[in-house]
Order: structure tokens, then C-alpha cells, then sequence
């Protein structure tokens, strides 16, 4: 029997996308309108995923063999599917959230990365924060402890300097120069007059240690005999 082109069509068109991805979910449409699929797709395009309707029996065909065929397990009734090429937490948040204003449309199961995904999973993935708001929190977590080492490094030397102050004061005030520091500041001339002074005895008493010098001869006196022995006598 002749295959139809446009079932050939199909299977390649969805070996494509296997290609691509491995990540897909499992939708059921029943009931939806073709203008509330339409919304749904196209708000599930931003987010890096192709959403269509295909017939379960070319899906299978096409998903034989390669890692998206978990999905033949969610292959009953009115199928669409998304194969995700982005985040796929934030297309099971946008399935789940379009379902609650939508109930006909129905999340059945997926497969990430060739594993399959149940119901409950991609609901615990949709409740996860979105790709963009993950890297963020671990870049601030990373940049948290470079930031408090920066803190740290900025107020070691200030805070050295408060220690340093305190032991200051607390030892009674600035510490006594060292003695290379006073020689430096002693004026030329000073150090040379300190050291002689120390070789010099302190004077005794004058009491004890001067004699008496003997009076001396008045000189008018000793001229006056001087005189009377030189006239002859009478």
C-alpha cells in the first residue's frame, strides 16, 4: 500500500525535531477551540518551544528508535505535543498556568533528555524558578562571599589601627621614644657638653677641702719700712 505524502510528510517533520531536541511534552486538546490552540502556541514559541497537533500513529512511527520515545506511553486520544528547545521548566509553568484558565487542555507526560516525565514531575518542574531567575540567585551566591572578603580586607587596617590605639592607651599614652630616636633629636654640640659634664667631680665643701691662704702684708706698711731702715741714722 502507497503511503500518503502527507503522512510521509508528517514523519519526517517530526524526525526533525527529534533531531533537535529531547525534550517533549504530551498534551491532550480535546475540546479546545482552534483559536485557544493558536494562543497556546504562540506563547509556548517565546519560551523556545514548537507546539502542534500530530496523529499518534506517525508520532510513534517517527519516535521509534530515538531517545523521545518514552512519549508513545501518553499517545491516546487528541495529541499535541511540544518539543522544547528552551527551558523546559518554563514550558511546563506556561502548559500548567494556560490549563488552569483552559481545563480542556490536559498535561499528560513528557521526556527530558530521553527520559521519561510523568504528570507529577513536569508539574515539580513548573514550579521551579525559571532558568534566567536561577543564574541570577547563583550568581549572588557566588558574588556574596567575594563581596564579604572585600568588607573584610577594607576594614583590616582600620581596624588594626583601633587596636593598635587601644593598646596605646591603655599602657598609659604614647610609648617613650627609643633611645636611637633621642640621639637624633639631640641638638650638635649638646651630646658633647652631656658627656664632659659626667667626667667632672661634683666640688667638695669648701670648708673641707680649701686652705687658708696667709694674710697678706699690707703694702703701704711695708714700703713705710722700707723707707726708715734707708735714712741714716742721727
Amino acid at each position: 500500500m502507497k503511503v500518503r505524502p502527507e503522512k510521509v510528510a508528517t514523519v519526517d517533520e517530526v524526525k526533525a525535531r527529534v533531531s533537535s531536541t529531547s525534550t517533549a511534552v504530551v498534551t491532550e486538546y480535546r475540546g479546545m477551540t482552534v483559536a485557544q490552540i493558536s494562543t497556546l502556541r504562540r506563547q509556548l514559541r517565546t519560551l523556545g518551544a514548537d507546539y502542534k497537533v500530530f496523529k499518534n500513529t506517525l508520532v510513534r512511527r517517527a519516535v521509534s528508535g530515538t531517545p523521545v520515545e518514552p512519549i508513545s506511553a501518553f499517545l491516546d486520544g487528541p495529541t499535541a505535543i511540544a518539543f522544547v528547545d528552551g527551558d523546559v521548566s518554563a514550558v511546563a509553568k506556561a502548559l500548567r498556568d494556560y490549563s488552569k484558565v483552559t481545563p480542556n487542555l490536559i498535561v499528560k507526560g513528557g521526556v527530558l533528555d530521553g527520559k521519561s516525565l510523568s504528570k507529577s514531575e513536569l508539574t515539580a518542574l513548573a514550579d521551579l524558578p525559571s532558568r534566567d531567575v536561577l543564574l541570577a540567585q547563583l550568581a549572588g551566591l557566588l558574588a556574596s562571599p567575594m563581596r564579604t572578603m572585600a568588607g573584610l580586607l577594607k576594614a583590616l587596617p582600620q581596624n588594626f589601627a583601633y587596636g593598635l590605639s587601644a593598646l596605646v592607651d591603655a599602657r598609659g599614652g604614647s610609648p617613650a621614644p627609643a633611645p636611637e630616636s633621642v640621639a637624633a633629636e639631640t641638638p650638635a654640640g649638646v651630646e658633647d657638653a652631656l658627656v664632659a659634664s659626667d667626667d667632672v667631680a661634683a666640688p667638695a665643701d669648701d670648708a673641707a677641702t680649701t686652705e687658708e691662704a696667709p694674710a697678706a702684708e699690707p703694702v703701704a706698711e711695708t714700703e713705710a719700712s722700707a723707707e726708715a731702715s734707708a735714712e741714716p741714722a742721727e
